[in-house]
């Protein structure tokens, strides 16, 4: 008959045991995350992508068409920006003041008009519907830019104010720390993350003292107090507080900011986010997505700018203005788009109202900081906004040129767990078109 053995030794074995799976793991993980190829240093250092999901209006927003009559225009003019000859929309007046600093791509294409196959393309720069659902550029950069590559904040190296996009897994193949820490909440509230645990009822001390007595709790630390699973699993854990109470709060905390400060971003969702954004870029955080929703305007267009264009212009104008104030402008790529345009052609009838659709053969993108060159337009749509008319650019000429402007290799592998060759890029030949690089607008 065997011995019987202590309830401590059963709780060392199965703990061991754990330990011992969870170490498999951990080695399975390194050799699948093999090491990014070396990188140039790159003329920008992070990414503020606004993505306005849902597709806004070229012709209503960085392309307007008033020659082309009300069918196409609509209700909308077109003012003068402080660069000749670059116009655009009339609810973007403070946008229009700062033309210098950004330039327009008017000639964006893929020709795909469905929400998650589009955005799949323009987040990516692959074809959609092939056996792999590959990464998407925060995640590509947050491999690259990362903690692989001596990262070191608390806060994690790709952040979404506030939600996921959820068209598609962002990571893609990569394991799940490539994600995005999507923040929720609001950061125009009064209490936002930081002090979130106070609006749901709890104190920071109530939160203190759960925490005192798990740690009492905790008997497997205290028996293995040398397990490398267990001293790994408590440092997960003091950085999740830290996150939560400590230091690494304290970049949420918008009530350090003054009030006049936050004004001029607007007391939005939106412009709340964009100062939020450069907060996070100024503590090092290689790639921030603002998700900013409410563009996919089938029904009553023009009211729906009316509403959203001012607050575009308030929170994105302040942006930059406060980045270039702060000598990140030129470290600091921002663009602004979504996943493809909407109809150039309105349809005015019941129950649209004056609506637009889907619509992926032509459409803008907003490009500025990071090595990109301001007041420049690159391409154009015809006289209706319905064709690009000079110079193609798809969506991996795009995202190629970001991640060049990064000094991310766009030919280094990405590491895959089935062993394929994955490219940070496709080749010309397999992808979306092949216009290249935006040479023209890169220093």
């Amino acid at each position: 008959m065997n011995n019987p053995i202590s309830r401590r030794e059963a709780i060392r074995r199965a703990t061991l045991g754990v330990a011992g799976l969870s170490f498999a793991n951990t080695l399975a993980f390194r050799s699948w995350a093999a090491t990014p190829a070396t990188q140039t240093t790159g003329k920008a250092k992070s990414v503020i992508q606004i993505w306005m999901w849902g597709g806004p209006p070229h012709l209503d927003t960085f392309d307007p068409k008033p020659e082309a009559g009300n069918d196409y225009a609509g209700p909308l003019k077109a003012i003068e920006t402080n660069v000749k000859g670059i116009r655009i929309c009339e609810l973007l007046p403070l946008l229009a003041k700062q033309a210098d600093k950004y330039c327009l791509i008017r000639s964006m294409t893929h020709g795909n008009n469905g929400h998650e196959t589009a955005a799949y393309m323009v987040q990516t720069g692959r074809k959609a519907g092939e056996r792999d659902i590959y990464p998407c550029m925060g995640a590509v950069v947050s491999l690259f830019k990362g903690y692989d590559a001596g990262y070191k904040e608390l806060i994690p190296p790709y952040i979404v104010l506030t939600q996921p996009q959820g068209r598609f897994p962002e990571q893609g193949f990569l394991p799940a720390r490539y994600k995005p820490f999507a923040t929720g909440g609001d950061p125009n509230a009064q209490r936002f993350l930081v002090e979130g645990i106070v609006a749901q009822g709890i104190t920071e001390q109530q939160q203190k003292e759960r925490r005192d007595l798990l740690t009492c709790l905790n008997t497997l630390e205290h028996t293995l107090p040398d397990n490398p699973s267990l001293a790994a699993l408590a440092k997960s854990q003091d950085d999740a507080y830290d996150m939560i109470l400590g230091d690494g709060a304290k970049v949420f905390d918008l009530s350090t900011e003054k009030n006049e400060v936050r004004d001029n971003y607007g007391r939005t969702t939106f412009g709340q986010s964009c100062l939020m954004a450069r907060r996070l870029v100024e503590k090092g955080v290689p790639y921030v997505t603002i998700n900013y929703g409410g563009w996919d305007t089938h029904k009553d267009n023009f009211q729906t700018m009316r509403r959203k264009l001012p607050e575009l212009d308030k929170g994105l104008s302040t942006l930059l203005q406060e980045l270039y104030d702060r000598g990140l402008l030129q470290t600091t790529i921002v663009c602004a788009y979504g996943e493809f345009g909407r109809t150039p052609k309105i349809d005015w009838q019941p129950p649209w109202n004056g609506g637009r659709g889907h619509y992926g053969k032509v459409f803008s993108v907003f490009l500025a900081g990071g090595g990109f060159k301001g007041g420049q337009v690159v391409g154009s749509s015809d006289a209706k906004g319905e064709n690009v008319q000079e110079r193609p650019v798809y969506p991996q000429d795009l995202i190629g040129s970001i991640y060049t402007q990064l000094g991310i290799d766009l030919n280094a592998k990405l590491p895959h767990p089935l062993g394929v060759d994955a490219r940070v890029l496709p080749a010309a030949s397999e992808g979306i078109g092949a216009a290249g690089l935006l040479k023209e607008i890169m220093t």
